[in-house]
């Protein structure tokens, strides 16, 4: 059911953004050099790595390390990378990882491939059985604000109360977290 949902509401979402995510990509040409999508290594489900797409927000010499580790990120962003990346606008292109099934809409974040405390923490929770959201219950509960021992506690919490009804909720509080521009450092 939950795969089902998945690809009806990526259809979806796609149509309705096509147009924004044109506009997006047209501006990232116009404003930096390098691609217009960024490619990075993740964790998904069974632990299993895939490339999840983000439009690139960040200039192409900027380090491989999560954003949060960055020292005065803004000497990195690309011109609009700060508007992409504080709007969630860089996150549309997962609408295509979703569709090939190697995201869901909900689910835990995909962590990035050398983030190794998080991955076996996520193991051991037994998490990583999931296959990781575009958003998700740590993420409407804290984002960029909370430890990486909360983020799989809260992890943890969505895969024991997962149901159709908890991602329509998810979802709902994302929406109203995305508008509000809340729990996003950078």
């Amino acid at each position: 059911m939950k795969r089902f949902f998945d690809l009806i509401l990526t259809v979806l979402a796609i149509f309705m953004f096509l147009l924004p995510m044109l506009v997006i990509s047209i501006f990232i040409l116009l404003t930096s050099k390098g691609p217009i999508l960024y490619f990075s290594d993740r964790i998904g489900r069974n632990s299993i790595v895939f490339k999840m797409p983000k439009f690139r927000s960040m200039k192409t010499n900027t380090p491989i390390i999560a954003t949060h580790l960055i020292t005065d990120i803004n000497n990195h962003l690309s011109p609009i990378g700060g508007f992409i990346r504080k709007s969630s606008l860089d996150e549309l292109p997962q609408l295509f990882s979703i569709l090939k099934g190697d995201m869901s809409f909900v689910g835990p974040r995909p962590a990035l491939f050398n983030q190794y405390d998080l991955i076996k923490l996520r193991e051991k929770n037994g998490i990583n059985a999931l296959p990781p959201g575009l958003t998700g219950w740590a993420q409407i509960n804290g984002r960029d604000e909370i430890s990486i021992y909360e983020k799989v506690a809260l992890d943890e919490e969505y895969l024991n109360r997962k149901s159709l009804w908890f991602d329509f909720k998810i979802l709902w509080m994302t929406l109203l977290k995305v508008f509000k521009s809340q729990d996003i450092s950078h």
